[in-house]
């Protein structure tokens, strides 16, 4: 069973999210702990699975995806075949960054990195469409970033 979190370890996994490339030394000095007790802490939170992974965020307009679009989708229902062949489409597909499914008028939600109207165009008629399943699709592309993080609040959320 899990130890309760105290108040190094939220310390620890709030620098992660800032900076998961500090070394144990520096995230040590960072949350007032030695490196030792550090490290068995930040190894228990990693075994716990409070750390899922640790990666880079890379700045996608460096990779010419200027365009954020949000396309909910319609689906019919689906054979278990079908299902699994969508499933796998969108997984393998990195345009998408995220898909949920939804309630309400619509089935699903995806977050999509476009280069460009006209890449979306294509991308929508040649691959969004032709998904098994796929009755309808409204796109809302962003205009702009007000905020984008993937920290979450681990002390919990503060403003009410």
């Amino acid at each position: 069973m899990s130890e309760e979190l105290n108040v190094f370890d939220v310390k620890i996994l709030e620098q992660l999210q800032k900076d998961c490339s500090l070394s144990t030394v520096e995230l040590a000095d960072a949350v007032g702990l030695s490196q030792s007790p550090c490290w068995r802490r930040l190894q228990r939170l990693k075994d716990e699975g409070y750390i899922k992974r640790q990666v880079a965020i890379l700045d996608r307009e460096k990779f010419g995806y200027d365009l954020r679009i949000f396309a909910l989708v319609k689906m019919r229902r689906l054979s278990d075949t079908e299902r699994e062949a969508f499933t796998r489409k969108i997984a393998t597909t990195p345009e998408i960054m995220e898909c949920y499914s939804i309630f309400g008028e619509m089935d699903l939600m995806m977050k999509i990195q476009a280069k460009s109207m006209s890449w979306y165009q294509h991308f929508l008629m040649e691959f969004l469409l032709k998904l098994p399943g796929v009755e309808n699709i409204n796109s809302t592309a962003t205009l702009g970033e007000i905020k984008s993080t993937t920290a979450i609040p681990v002390r919990g959320s503060m403003a009410l």
